[in-house]
């Protein structure tokens, strides 16, 4: 099989994958904070775990730039393969060919800083890349076989990750909370509970003498409170959310 060939089929099946990552990452923080009990910031440091949320957040808002603004079966938010109508080259598309994928790397960049290893932050970050960029090329192997010269003309202008801000122009929609409320509520509640699991892990691992004594809980097995409330407040949300999205007709919008 040739290379192109190969990395397209690669790239199509990891991308049916892609909700796994999580999982891997989870794995992966429990041997690092078990076998590395070394912080470059402590866990329970609130400034620190704030600024971890915040960079979280930067994901979400990426994310909710693209889903405010995209219409139905567009080069944007797919879920169950490669599905395009319309091609997208206006709004954060006018900036930036993958911004879904950039929205990702911010949101659980937070998470892996929260884990407060280096090499963890070095090796996953580069994982990233080499998992995303396989996805990225079988999708625009996609497009550019369906667009032909209009996909050619946007890619020589428009980066594939970093963004240009500068050449940010007008969707043709107006942004739509309703549908960024249906559609992202769960990447929302991912961080909270991500950054929740990291904190119990540390919890534990930091305390190797733990047991189930319910007084040494109290004393020794300590979430900050910082993290509590992001899970609380997380968890509200998706709880709120996903109801409006099951149970009614609220959050649905004509042509999203």
């Amino acid at each position: 099989m040739a290379l192109i060939e190969e990395f397209d089929e690669s790239g199509n099946w990891l991308f049916n994958k892609r909700s796994y990552v999580p999982l891997v990452l989870y794995v992966l923080a429990v041997l690092v904070i078990w076998l590395d009990g070394n912080e470059m910031f402590l866990y329970s440091n609130a400034a620190w775990g704030l600024s971890c949320y915040l960079i979280s957040m930067v994901g979400q808002i990426i994310r909710a730039l693209v889903i405010g603004y995209v219409p139905k079966s567009t080069s944007g938010r797919n879920t169950e393969g490669q599905v395009a109508e319309t091609l997208n080259i206006k709004g954060i598309y006018a900036t930036v060919r993958h911004p879904l994928y950039l929205g990702n790397f911010f949101m659980w960049l937070g998470v892996i800083m929260y884990v407060g290893n280096f090499w963890f932050l070095i090796v996953c970050s580069l994982l990233f890349w080499i998992y995303y960029e396989r996805i990225m090329f079988a999708e625009e192997h996609f497009l550019r076989k369906k667009f032909k010269e209009v996909y050619l003309s946007w890619s020589d202008y428009t980066p594939a990750f970093w963004p240009r801000w500068e050449q940010w122009t007008s969707p043709q929609l107006k942004f739509s909370w309703r549908n960024v409320f249906k559609r992202e509520y769960n990447g929302f509640f991912a961080v909270g509970v991500s950054l929740l699991f990291i904190a119990i892990l540390k919890s534990y691992f930091y305390n190797p003498q733990f047991n189930w004594n319910i007084s040494w809980i109290k004393e020794n097995f300590v979430v900050p409170n910082f993290i509590m409330y992001i899970f609380l407040m997380s968890a509200c949300l998706f709880v709120l959310f996903r109801s409006l999205k099951r149970y009614t007709k609220l959050l649905d919008v004509t042509g999203r």
